[in-house]
């Protein structure tokens, strides 16, 4: 399958020929994704990836493994106590990849990678944040779903992790964090954080939590399409706003994708869709080969010609990041809200003989205007800041100025 992820991490796509259906299902894939949705357990995101499911053959240049050798040799002889070989291996091989330098890059467990594999379905047990490193690359709480245990026992966007049930976290991947907060309902996770520069412990009851991908309403004519997240049940819900905002004409629709953080390719691909006529460029994948992918529009867009503003900020990221350049280049959709997070990396997923999977960065996408938004970012067409307060007080400034725009039209 294909990938893309919310902040530096993972969600999935995959290559297959329907069009809707973008589970991970084989080997290895393509994504576009950056956070890890920690829900109960925890979401991923992956700022989302999108995995292919094309299976890869690697093939690799033999290294000498002489002074892996030594290194085990000399800790079994003089150890003072039990090793797990197997631990061992894992171990080696996490600390090959991490030393690859590149955030994006990943060496998954089997447990890791199927605990990620399974945030998209859009129902799972956990907490309810999304996770992922933060500009500084510091493991850190993305966001909290509404009504979710995390938001309800405390947590808040910003906080840096620094431990989960007292084991120290600092170091840790987002899938490894993933892991640790993941469990089953009913039990409790304790998270310590540092806000502000303040230390704060929490302790988190996990829950199942249900939470479609794409909400949607009617007001004074215009249509507004919230998608959180690009999962398994975005293109269908997508499909079913476009179709009801076209029957009821609606004079414009704002797209929010703030605080998303990716998603399946395939489920963007159709979302653009909806507005693009077939065989429009969405987006390229590039690496130092040339021009590696393109992915196109299916048609069928109900909401062609219809005035768009998409909102963003600063952690729309991967998938999210790829719709709003494609409507904005292609539809002339208006961007508003602040700089979007700037991931333009394309990871793939090999599996590995052992059922392990290695995450790897492959290629840049590009807008279909040519641009690589990595670490830039996307920037508004019209900035408009808005604070925690001003939105949980239902001064939703970014959404009033999509309003104007629309009614300006």
């Amino acid at each position: 399958m294909a990938t893309e992820e919310k902040l530096p991490d993972v969600k999935v796509r995959k290559d297959s020929k329907r069009p809707h259906s973008d589970r991970p299902e084989k080997k290895s894939g393509r994504g576009y994704g950056v956070y890890v949705t920690v829900l109960v357990g925890v979401l991923a995101g992956l700022l989302g990836f999108v995995i292919g499911t094309r299976a890869q053959n690697v093939s690799v240049t033999k290294l000498d493994y002489s002074s892996l050798n030594d290194v085990y040799n000399a800790l079994s002889a003089k150890f003072d106590g039990n090793l797990d070989k197997q631990k061992l291996l894992v171990g080696a091989a996490k600390g090959m990849v991490d030393a690859a330098g590149d955030t994006y890059t990943e060496y998954m467990t089997a447990e890791e990678y199927n605990d990620l594999e399974g945030e998209l379905s859009g129902s799972f047990s956990g907490i309810g944040v999304e996770i992922g490193p933060n500009k500084d690359g510091v493991l850190s709480i993305i966001n909290t779903l509404d009504g979710s245990p995390a938001q309800k026992a405390g947590l808040k966007a910003g906080d840096l992790i620094e431990k989960v049930d007292d084991k120290d976290a600092t170091k840790w991947t987002t899938s490894q964090a993933a892991v640790a907060i993941r469990g089953d309902k009913g039990t409790n996770v304790k998270i310590t954080v540092v806000r502000d520069g303040e230390e704060k412990t929490y302790t988190v009851t996990r829950d199942t939590i249900s939470n479609p991908s794409v909400k949607w309403e009617i007001k004074d004519n215009i249509g507004y399409m919230r998608i959180s997240d690009f999962g398994e049940d975005t293109a269908e819900l997508a499909e079913k706003a476009a179709n009801e905002f076209k029957s009821k004409n609606v004079k414009g629709v704002i797209l929010d994708l703030r605080d998303n953080t990716g998603g399946y390719v395939d489920a963007a691909k159709a979302v653009s869709s909806l507005w693009l006529d077939e065989g429009t460029v969405i987006t390229t994948e590039r690496s130092n080969k040339g021009v590696i992918d393109t992915v196109r529009a299916t048609g069928d867009s109900p909401l062609k010609g219809v005035p768009t503003v998409v909102l963003i900020n600063g952690a729309t990221a991967s998938a999210s990041e790829i719709t709003a350049g494609a409507l904005r280049d292609n539809a002339g959709a208006k961007l508003v809200g602040t700089k979007s997070f700037g991931k333009g990396l394309v990871q793939e997923v090999v599996d590995l003989r052992n059922g392990d999977k290695l995450k790897v960065t492959v290629a840049k996408w590009y807008t279909p205007s040519g641009v690589n938004i990595n670490k830039s970012g996307l920037k508004p067409d019209t900035e408009v800041k808005m604070t925690t307060e001003e939105y949980n007080s239902g001064n939703d400034t970014q959404r009033n100025k999509a309003v104007e725009i629309i009614d300006n039209e």
